[in-house]
Formats: C-alpha cells, sequence, structure tokens
C-alpha cells in the first residue's frame, strides 16, 4: 500500500509545462522561452527593452529602458491570459543603481495597487548592452 501511495503522490506534483510565444514581445535572443507556464504559475524570462518591431534596443534613458521592458512583459502576460495583477515576483536587474529611481518611477504605474515581491541588483553587464533586464512570475 505504501507503494501505492507514493506513486499516487508522484502523479499529484506532474505538471504540465507550456511554452508562451508573444507574437508582440522580442523573440528570443537565445536559446529560452519568453515564458513557461507550468500549472498555474507563469514563469517569465527576464525581458531587456527590445523593440518588438525591430529586435533592436531602444534608445534613451532608464525611464525609457523600463517602459519597454514592462511593455514586453505586459505583452507576454496577455499572451498568456495573465495581466499584472497577477505578478507575484519580479526580480530587476540594473546596470547601475543610480538607476533605480528611474526605474523604480516608471515600475510603479504597472503595478497601482497591492504590487508584487521584488528584488533588485545592480550587476556588470546585461545583454546587448542593455541597462535593465526584469523577470517575472505570476499566478492566476
Amino acid at each position: 500500500m505504501n507503494r501505492l501511495t507514493d506513486l499516487l503522490s508522484l502523479c499529484h506534483y506532474a505538471v504540465m509545462k507550456t511554452c508562451i510565444q508573444a507574437s508582440d514581445a522580442p523573440a528570443a535572443i537565445g536559446p529560452y522561452s519568453q515564458a513557461v507556464k507550468a500549472g498555474n504559475t507563469l514563469y517569465i524570462s527576464g525581458q531587456v527593452p527590445l523593440d518588438p518591431a525591430t529586435g533592436k534596443l531602444v534608445e534613451g534613458d532608464i525611464r525609457v529602458q523600463t517602459e519597454r521592458v514592462m511593455r514586453n512583459i505586459g505583452a507576454i502576460l496577455n499572451a498568456a491570459g495573465y495581466d499584472f495583477g497577477d505578478v507575484v515576483k519580479s526580480t530587476c536587474l540594473l546596470t547601475s543603481m543610480a538607476d533605480f529611481q528611474g526605474m523604480n518611477e516608471v515600475y510603479a504605474w504597472f503595478f497601482p495597487e497591492a504590487p508584487p515581491a521584488r528584488v533588485s541588483y545592480a550587476v556588470a553587464e546585461l545583454p546587448l548592452g542593455a541597462r535593465i533586464e526584469i523577470e517575472t512570475i505570476a499566478v492566476r
């Protein structure tokens, strides 16, 4: 009977994994998915400020780059049937903590109520020379 219980327990934890591809967000720049949905949780890969139409990094200060990143995240959330209200955790990577305040101002526009848990780190460098990258987890 213990073996049957163990098998049923393992089956309970089997979760369907679905890769998400949003046509109005930039394509992945490497061997990864824009997002993966596992059960009711959506894991969005780190987004840098790429213009989805051109695939190029947007020009501008941290506010411009943060807004592009958040709009890309919004497109991926939408493609998966989620929205910003479903976001429970974000990780923000900045190449300079001097950009923290500007990033925070724009980030707050997307979470006017009950913002998610978040951590922000300064890193030496980001892909394609971006000043910011944000990864997000959402639960529905």
